[in-house]
């Protein structure tokens, strides 16, 4: 991927924005010769590590005594420190700037708020990004994360397999489950193999949830019960595994071999799967990507979601949030250039709206068939709707995996199941 795309745009002159008064004219607000250091704890070298490295170098251009002391660490040990530091009440072993999966925003600021800098004043604008990526580090209308990457659910098929069922991609756009389900079944029966491959139980199932913006924790109370795109999410789940339209794979590396090995025809996941699709080199040409199909019936349903990605968050320990602020600003709150480097180099696809409208972005993929994909899935960001898992994310995915697994392996009652979930949930959030 990152061979096909090489029209760079030209690096721009970069500026230090902050919002001024309620005007929305950004202006240059920190002097270029006051000392400048501030300290990062992220992961992944060659995705995020590189990121922070490549906001440094353009930062600097206006601000030639900025420093980042970028620090790497795997994300398990930054949350543990970062809940070792909350529990005893230090906070001057916090770095800077940190980043932190996006699912995990709720939970840490619910039960460790003075971890955190709020982020809402500091003169960013959230609105350029994808509501639905927002949604998971903004607590209480309150926004504690600075988005980074891209999880837009897409819908990735094998546009051979499809062509020879005697259909087209453009059949798959914008569908509806049933739909889908009719169109799937003649890619099925023509090739012998599931239309979708899938792993980790209930994700699919709160993609689904997410599409019609059904929140499973409403007014902070969990809503599983009563919650009509959340049964027919596992009912639709349900048709796919019963009527072979798609099979789920407990072990990671036979869900990605199925995509490779071309035993089967597609995948609904987070735009990110694209880099182990395109893994099978030998396919160039024979995937493309829409969006996912939409619940039936159902008020609000839409044909986008995100799964998974991490925001940056500034630290209470941060001496000087004013440079923080700016810098943030600047780099992955403006700088569509920045955007473009990262998505050639890193690979990394920008929730940040504007991204879509540049030259790179525009470029057309050898692998997808020549389709504009990083273009239409920032579109399709731009059309998530945010839902609130409130500080429970972990706990609804368990249960409702539980409920999926029953439900499809015992044939066991879906209200019954989605009760037995509510219930798990209620318990373990009220120890």
């Amino acid at each position: 991927m990152r061979k096909k795309l090489t029209a760079v745009l030209p690096a721009a002159a970069m500026f230090a924005y902050a919002l001024a008064g309620t005007t929305g004219i950004a202006q240059n607000v920190y002097a270029a010769d006051e000392e400048e250091t501030l300290t990062v704890w992220c992961w992944d070298p060659t995705f995020n590590v590189y990121a922070m490295k490549q906001a440094e170098a353009e930062y600097q251009k206006d601000h030639p005594n900025f420093k980042l002391d970028i620090q790497e660490k795997v994300y398990s040990d930054i949350e543990q420190s970062l809940i070792t530091a909350a529990e005893a009440g230090t906070y001057d072993t916090l770095p800077d700037i940190f980043l932190m999966q996006d699912y995990s925003f709720h939970k840490n600021v619910t039960n460790y708020p003075e971890i955190f800098t709020e982020l809402t004043d500091s003169g960013i604008d959230f609105s350029q990004f994808s509501a639905g990526k927002l949604a998971d580090s903004t607590v209480d209308e309150k926004n504690y994360g600075v988005p980074f990457d891209n999880g837009a659910t897409i819908m990735a098929i094998r546009s051979d397999m499809v062509e020879k069922a005697g259909l087209k991609v453009e059949d798959f756009m914008d569908t509806t489950w049933s739909e889908f389900i009719e169109l799937a079944k003649k890619v099925v029966e023509a090739n012998d193999v599931p239309m979708l491959t899938s792993s980790g139980g209930s994700e699919i199932v709160i993609e689904m949830l997410q599409s019609a913006g059904a929140s499973p924790i409403v007014d902070g109370e969990v809503k599983l019960v009563d919650n009509e795109a959340l049964k027919a999410a596992i009912e639709v789940y349900k048709q796919l595994i019963d009527e072979g339209i798609m099979v789920d794979y407990t072990d990671w590396d036979q869900y990605i071999a199925s995509m490779n090995k071309g035993t089967a025809a597609g995948v609904i996941q987070g735009c990110w799967i694209m880099s182990s699709i395109q893994a099978a080199e030998d396919q160039s040409g024979k995937w493309a990507i829409v969006n996912m199909p939409a619940l039936d019936d159902i008020e609000g349903a839409t044909n986008y979601a995100n799964c998974g990605g991490a925001s940056w968050a500034v630290s209470s320990n941060c001496k000087n949030t004013e440079l923080a602020f700016d810098f943030l600003n600047s780099t992955f709150g403006a700088d569509v250039d920045l955007y473009d480097d990262l998505l050639v180099n890193a690979g990394a696809i920008a929730s940040y709206l504007p991204a879509a409208e540049s030259d790179v972005y525009n470029e057309t993929s050898d692998f997808y068939g020549g389709q504009a994909v990083y273009k239409d899935i920032v579109e399709f960001a731009g059309q998530v709707p945010g839902i609130d898992y409130g500080a429970y994310y972990s706990d609804i995915r368990s249960a409702l995996t539980d409920a999926v697994t029953n439900v499809v392996q015992n044939d066991a009652d879906i209200d019954e199941e989605i009760q037995n979930a509510q219930d798990t949930v209620e318990f373990n959030i009220s120890e």
